[in-house]
């Protein structure tokens, strides 16, 4: 598929006019629609049809030859899958009615205005798309297997829910339209949407930008870039990351965070497909693929008011929520094996071995900060890693001063746990309650529990056996 040409399938315009051909054509040109051909003999459209490259016919019904009416109910019954909008010179309802009875998309005057035309067609490719899409996510998950799977290769995961989202995005890669990738942070968004790149097919590259924290004139400068002398410092033109990303993708990342003026541009740039850099009064066309990620929950912003309402549905045609970690507690081992390795390889060490326990340790943990928060675990594990088998004192310091028990409350650094508390607990109580903590955080293995607790595995057995008698 050509990406410069948009949409993916082509657009057969027939009239036996060709001025008119000629016109809407330059209508379509100039709002991004360039994949169209066009057909003055009505005899040939079948023909055309046959090589099932089109997706949309715009037709005329006043044609010789074949009238527009029974090429459309020709059109219907052998290409159900082909869209069709009707431009007729005749503004009468009965034959709008009729043209809608069998089976048109749409039916428009010639003397419409441009702009009612355009949103036609674009309503009409917008369907045809998501009709193709649902087409190809049932082909996936009917046959249950990925087309694609080096695409992944840099997202460790055997999980089941994970494997759905993969068959998710080969069915929506080379879809023109936004997608949003949400997760917690340290899931892997950027992971995400490399993949989307690698699987589109797109010859342009991948530019990733964090808009997290720009005010709306840096946003812009960032985005749109800017000609010499647009603002007070700008001595030299500068392209922007739209234009560096022409023909690929454009992942912006922590959308969340972008304030209200700055989603207003973006919500333009993807309602009108062209931008204007700083300075210039000549629009630029957009063509990359936006990709935009966030950790926060858009709907709750959306409903408080802080995200526009009209971006947030405009970007969520295409939806991805990545799982946490905790969720799949599966992936750690597969997940500990690929850091380890990389670890090793990057700080020049033999690969350690890691012990049996250290498993049930990981899996009992909630990892508030996902896979980023494991593998900065591993990198620091391996790189003071001495014998053969990889110590786990690392790990249980990382879990232990984690600071936040799970539904517990926090506590400052050199606070007392025990701060506000009308009566103290016993010592007998402290400890048990501790002991159990440990062993529910160890799944019942004494051995990672008594390293919890900083005490011998013998201690703790002993203590263990005191309160069963």
């Amino acid at each position: 598929m050509n990406q410069s040409l948009y949409p993916g399938f082509k657009i057969l315009l027939v009239d036996d006019e060709p001025a008119w051909l000629r016109s809407v054509s330059l209508i379509l040109a100039r709002a991004g629609v360039s994949n169209i051909t066009t057909c003055t003999d009505s005899r040939e459209v079948m023909g055309l049809l046959a090589a099932r490259e089109i997706g949309l016919v715009l037709l005329d019904l006043t044609m010789p030859h074949l009238s527009g009416e029974d090429l459309l109910s020709s059109i219907a019954e052998m290409y159900p899958e082909v869209t069709t909008i009707v431009v007729s010179g005749m503004n009468q309802i009965e034959t709008a009615v009729r043209c809608m009875k069998l089976g048109a998309f749409d039916y428009f005057v010639k003397s419409v205005e441009e702009d009612r035309l355009v949103q036609g067609v674009m309503r009409a490719i917008r369907m045809h798309e998501l009709e193709r899409e649902n087409r190809v996510m049932s082909d996936r998950l009917l046959s249950g297997g990925l087309r694609h799977p080096g695409a992944f290769r840099e997202i460790i995961s055997a999980d089941p829910a994970m494997h759905a989202i993969f068959a998710y995005i080969e069915a929506v890669a080379q879809s023109p339209q936004p997608l949003l990738v949400t997760g917690d942070s340290g899931v892997g968004k950027e992971l995400v949407a490399r993949a989307v790149h690698r699987l589109s097919g797109r010859k342009g590259q991948l530019v990733s930008v964090n808009v997290a924290g720009l005010d709306d004139n840096v946003f812009s400068d960032t985005l749109f870039g800017h000609l010499r002398g647009a603002f007070t410092g700008a001595d030299q033109p500068r392209r922007g990351m739209i234009e560096e990303a022409a023909e690929g993708t454009l992942f912006l990342d922590e959308i969340g965070d972008l304030s209200i003026p700055s989603q207003v541009k973006l919500l333009r740039l993807l309602q009108e497909g062209e931008y204007f850099p700083l300075g210039s009064d000549r629009p630029k066309r957009l063509s990359a693929r936006i990709i935009v990620a966030t950790h926060q929950n858009l709907s709750a912003k959306e409903a408080a008011g802080s995200f526009r309402r009209d971006l947030y549905y405009r970007l969520r045609t295409h939806r991805i929520q990545i799982p946490p970690l905790r969720e799949r507690l599966g992936d750690i081992p597969l997940l500990v094996e690929h850091f380890l390795q990389s670890a090793a390889q990057e700080l020049g060490k033999k690969k350690p071995t890691p012990p049996r326990e250290i498993f049930q340790l990981l899996a009992s943990y909630s990892f508030p900060g996902n896979v980023r928060e494991l593998r900065a675990m591993i990198y620091d594990a391996v790189s003071v890693h001495r014998d053969r088998v990889l110590s786990m004192e690392s790990f249980i310091r990382a879990i232990g001063s984690d600071g936040e028990a799970e539904g517990g409350e926090v506590h400052l650094p050199g606070e007392s746990m025990f701060k506000g508390m009308e009566k103290l607990p016993t010592i007998t109580d402290t400890v048990e309650q501790l002991i159990a903590e440990a062993m529910e955080r160890a799944v019942g293995n004494q051995t990672i529990a008594a390293r919890l607790l900083g005490i011998s595995q013998p201690a703790l057995s002993k203590r263990l056996s005191r309160r069963e008698q």
